[in-house]
């Protein structure tokens, strides 16, 4: 018992030796830190905190010499950029969520076995709070061989008075008969919503008021489902669901996301449709907004969307 409560503390080094049943070689990242926005709680938001990364890769002993060749070998450049690469990409609430992306992502190198990673928050108190996970390599296929591109959905942007026409129903039907995933968007409602001297509470005030005009849409047809994660909107385009962007969580979670306000609904669903790498971003009864992803409008007065 004493040793395994010596192991349970131990660098993740020592955890991958003790239980490693075939020979392998092992490379580690240790005490690695960086500062990054990251929490489930309203006090860890707009702030930096240090967290600690400790990371061991298994590997499988090379055959034939290494010729000193950089080639042959994990680099532990890969290491810290799969941690860079899922700090870049959203922001995370739970440790938990981190290190098993890292995991993952390191494991999709055809070097990795097996990965260790501890994340340690060190700014919590006068102590460390973290987890520890290890991953293996599913030995019944190689990594990343079962992933399924997601779908380039269309992102159709619906001003109020195209919510409230009697044509809307029938934009839907047209709509629906396209092989493109389809998902609504809307600003807030025409009453101005509450407001407040604080930035993050306004901002969450205006989020809100945009997710409850989503509500109002998705009223006006059964087909339509409110949806705020990109979790289900993967899983509602590859099933055919048309969905309604409620945006708070995708918007507050993101890295470098952009401004909320109601006057800048438009913009909001530009960058939006650019994360979701859309095929075609269509804005009825409103101009044209400025992005990179292709874009046509229509009057609210068409009944016909072409």
């Amino acid at each position: 018992m004493t040793d395994d409560i010596r192991l349970a503390f131990a660098h993740p080094s020592e955890r991958a030796e003790a239980s490693s049943k075939t020979p392998c070689d092992r490379i580690s990242l240790r005490d690695y830190v960086v500062a990054v926005e990251i929490g489930a709680f309203q006090q860890e938001r707009g702030t930096l905190q240090r967290v600690r990364f400790n990371v061991v890769v298994e590997v499988s002993p090379l055959t034939g010499p290494i010729d000193d060749d950089v080639d042959r070998i994990l680099s532990y450049d890969r290491v810290t950029e799969a941690i860079g690469a899922e700090l870049e990409a959203e922001r995370i609430n739970l440790l938990e969520t981190l290190a098993a992306r890292v995991a993952e992502r390191i494991l999709l190198e055809p070097q990795a076995e097996r990965v260790f990673v501890r994340i340690e928050k060190l700014d919590r108190g006068p102590f460390s709070l973290g987890v520890e996970i290890v991953r293996a390599r599913d030995g019944s296929a190689p990594a990343g061989q079962t992933h399924v591109e997601t779908p380039h959905p269309r992102v159709v942007f619906l001003s109020n008075a195209a919510i409230k026409s009697a044509y809307l129903t029938g934009w839907i039907d047209q709509l629906a008969q396209s092989d493109l995933s389809l998902i609504f968007c809307v600003g807030a409602d025409d009453r101005p919503a509450p407001q407040a001297a604080n930035a993050l509470a306004q901002r969450r005030i205006d989020l809100l008021a945009i997710e409850q005009n989503a509500w109002t849409l998705a009223a006006r047809d059964p087909r339509c489902m409110v949806v705020g994660t990109r979790t289900e909107l993967d899983w509602a385009m590859k099933n055919g669901q048309i969905c309604i962007w409620a945006p708070s969580k995708i918007v507050l979670d993101a890295v470098d996301g952009p401004s909320a306000g109601p006057r800048d609904a438009l913009a909001l669903v530009a960058w939006f449709a650019a994360e979701m790498q859309a095929q075609e971003m269509l804005v009825i009864g409103a101009d044209a907004p400025e992005t990179d992803v292709p874009v046509r409008c229509v009057d609210v007065t068409t009944s016909d969307l072409g």
